[in-house]
């Protein structure tokens, strides 16, 4: 009698997990991380990699590489073992080539997610790109862009000559387009412009609008297709690259059908940040929606609330993630410190919203 009690138990106990896993199903995390100059070890003469070459500068060793993947799926899996899932959609910067994305994905902490990769390589002088990791299971792949920084029709007012902007390079835009759950998605994952030396906000609006002007074409293509623009943008949320030229507004109410929606701008304005520049505590790390994305009618994939019910984006900082002691105490745990590989994480936190109906 035991023991049919325990088997009908059992039997109970599998049926609500598959019922739970079916309803979870209908939850979908996406999310974007700066993983902080993933390199691998090899020369590549068409890449700027120097510095991270056994010999180079920052002695980059094939064990500070594994050690480093090793930190970048360690996160990844946190943010799983947090959210009760992995993330269906994980746009990456900073990455050197596609190898060092399969590197990632095999690594046995995020093996088991069966990520697949979108990557194309760039034009960028520093010799890094963006990239997107997708599960195929959640994300049916159906087409994919790369597309590229260039000055032409640009109504931004550009600081740079006609010598100047041909000679500049940057990384491209990548746009991902597919279905989950049915629904057209497309999701742009950028790195904009540096900000070092004080310039470049007319070049991080001009990636703004070659993101929101390709979207815009999407939407007239795809009636009703969901898009989220998502990267390391070099800008705050107020600042005029996502607020004009990406459209992009503070609260629900304020979107409207040519609009984004920005989670991170009333969690800038609340005091939260995802990296610190120059001691000051930005959101650089910023994840937009789309009008249809945000303002979805019933039964339709929408935009949740994550933080205390309150906030629309997550920025995950983790104990384990945070620099204890030293020049940059408190701030995210990076892979250097003062020219010494100290063995941390990134410079930036990742973060990431949710998607359910």
């Amino acid at each position: 009698m035991k023991r049919i009690v325990l088997i009908i138990t059992s039997l109970l106990l599998l049926c609500g997990h598959s019922f739970a896993q079916k309803g979870a199903s209908r939850n979908y995390i996406v999310g974007f991380y700066n993983l902080e100059n993933l390199f691998d070890i090899y020369d590549d003469p068409a890449k700027n990699d120097e510095e991270f070459l056994p010999e180079g500068k920052n002695k980059w060793t094939a064990v500070k590489y594994e050690k480093k993947v090793h930190n970048m799926a360690q996160v990844i899996a946190s943010m799983a073992k947090d959210n009760g899932r992995f993330h269906t959609v994980l746009g990456v910067s900073e990455i050197e080539n596609r190898l060092v994305l399969e590197d990632l994905v095999a690594d046995p902490q995020i093996a088991a997610a069966n990520y697949q990769i979108v990557h194309y390589d760039g034009p960028d002088r520093r010799g890094v790109d963006v990239a997107l990791l997708y599960k195929p299971e959640q994300f049916t792949y159906l087409d994919s862009e790369s597309i590229p920084f260039t000055f032409t029709g640009s109504k931004v007012e550009i600081t740079l000559d006609e010598e100047e902007q041909d000679y500049f390079r940057t990384r491209d835009i990548l746009m991902v387009h597919g279905l989950i759950d049915g629904e057209h998605f497309a999701f742009y994952v950028m790195h904009l412009p540096s900000r070092i030396g004080g310039k470049g906000a007319d070049l991080r609006s001009r990636g703004a609008e070659i993101c929101y002007n390709h979207a815009a074409g999407m939407m007239e293509k795809y009636p009703g297709i969901k898009i989220v623009a998502m990267g390391d943008m070099n800008d705050d949320p107020f600042d005029d690259s996502m607020a004009n030229w990406l459209h992009g507004r503070e609260t629900l109410d304020q979107v409207g059908e040519d609009d984004f929606f920005n989670p991170f701008l009333s969690m800038i304005k609340a005091g939260y940040g995802s990296l610190c520049y120059q001691y000051q505590w930005c959101i650089y790390d910023q994840i937009l929606v789309n009008h249809a994305l945000a303002k979805a009618p019933q039964g339709g994939l929408r935009i949740m609330p994550l933080l205390k019910n309150t906030y629309y984006g997550r920025i995950y900082k983790k104990p384990f993630l945070v620099q204890k002691k030293g020049q940059y105490k408190d701030q995210p745990f990076r892979t250097f410190s003062n020219g010494a590989f100290v063995g941390g994480y990134s410079d930036h936190f990742p973060t990431y919203i949710l998607i359910s109906k």
